[in-house]
């Protein structure tokens, strides 16, 4: 965890160099939008504007929680297992959609409440399930900081490997309900206004699962001031681990792309722990869960999806990936300005 005390702003040079290398194509004066901003950010992430995400990653933390037990959710927390291990063996949703864009995808087990018989998951088990949010804390305090250090060594070890792009995920049956209580703390707003269907619920189970939530915070007092504490109360372990991700990110110089509402819950702990942590954070979708918006928002960031995704396991998040291929295609490839008889665009003050 002192690695957290060591990360510092991304190099601004290497940002205007970026920008500057933006404005020399022949094109008007920051037309390619958010994509400029996001390889902008890049460079000053990798501190040169020569950008490369050749090498990308996905990294799908899973997790159980006791909160099903309140009957927030369709289906029964053993599905988690089941989808970890499709996850690790190649066979789910994530897989399909990395393997069109040259994403690598680990599933990494956290705080699956089953041991999970698969060779190629990644066994960085913390906890058997968390507790109850709705009774109690959801961790302890030694919990969460182990939960954290995972994320923080994974991101390590994928920069050890050349890893220039994570991308976040999660699988975890019952985490919107404890993406919504982390929410409503952090945005402060009613529950009712950050609480969503997940994976589909009637509204006779909307209603319970927003009870459950204000149950959750009226039991256990979390508070923005302290982000660690709040998330042993009302979190997971797979979020800890997505926070983890995201410092880690920072800290070994990683970008890391935040997929929908449960990893934009992680990202918003991350910059409370640490704000410097945006300035490595890349925004891909704007969920179809109501508290996406608000928690990009909290992190000062904005997505160039809105589809309304909500599939989770880091599927939105690997969507950005050919965007990103294709505005460096223009970054580095296209004319320029001093290859032309094209007169310079200026900048409107």
């Amino acid at each position: 965890m002192d690695r957290i005390k060591h990360i510092v702003p991304a190099d601004k040079l290497a940002y205007i160099e970026a920008k500057q290398r933006w404005d020399s194509i022949a094109k008007p004066l920051g037309s390619f939008g958010l994509l400029e901003e996001m390889v902008q950010k890049i460079a000053a992430v990798q501190v040169t504007p020569d950008v490369d995400i050749s090498a990308r990653t996905a990294v799908v933390m899973c997790g159980d929680h006791g909160v099903v037990s309140e009957g927030v959710t369709q289906c029964g927390q053993e599905v988690t297992a089941e989808c970890a291990r499709a996850i690790a063996e190649g066979r789910s949703n994530i897989n399909a959609i990395a393997g069109a864009y040259n994403v690598q995808v680990m599933a990494v087990d956290v705080g699956i409440a089953q041991d999970v018989e698969c060779d190629s998951l990644i066994r960085r088990k913390i906890i058997r399930g968390t507790r109850n949010i709705a009774a109690g804390s959801a961790m302890t305090a030694a919990e969460t900081e182990a939960a954290v250090t995972v994320g923080l060594d994974i991101a390590g070890e994928l920069a050890a490997n050349g890893t220039k792009l994570i991308i976040s995920g999660e699988m975890g049956i019952g985490n919107t309900t404890l993406a919504a209580a982390i929410a409503s703390v952090l945005l402060g707003l009613p529950p009712e206004e950050v609480t969503g269907r997940g994976a589909g619920l009637t509204s006779e189970g909307l209603q319970r699962k927003i009870n459950v939530v204000r149950r959750a915070i009226e039991v256990n007092h979390p508070t923005t001031d302290k982000p660690l504490e709040l998330l042993q109360k009302i979190g997971g372990a797979e979020i800890a681990a997505m926070a983890g991700l995201f410092l880690g990110g920072a800290y070994y110089r990683v970008p890391v792309v935040i997929d929908g509402v449960i990893s934009a819950a992680a990202a918003a702990i991350a910059c409370t722990v640490e704000p410097l942590c945006a300035e490595y954070m890349l925004a891909s979708h704007c969920s179809g869960e109501p508290a996406g918006e608000g928690l990009l928002a909290y992190c000062g960031l904005t997505a160039p999806i809105n589809a309304g995704l909500r599939l989770g396991e880091g599927t939105g998040g690997v969507l950005l990936v050919p965007l990103l291929d294709g505005a460096l295609a223009l970054y580095r490839n296209s004319h320029r300005f001093d290859e032309t008889n094209i007169e310079r665009y200026v900048e409107l003050k």
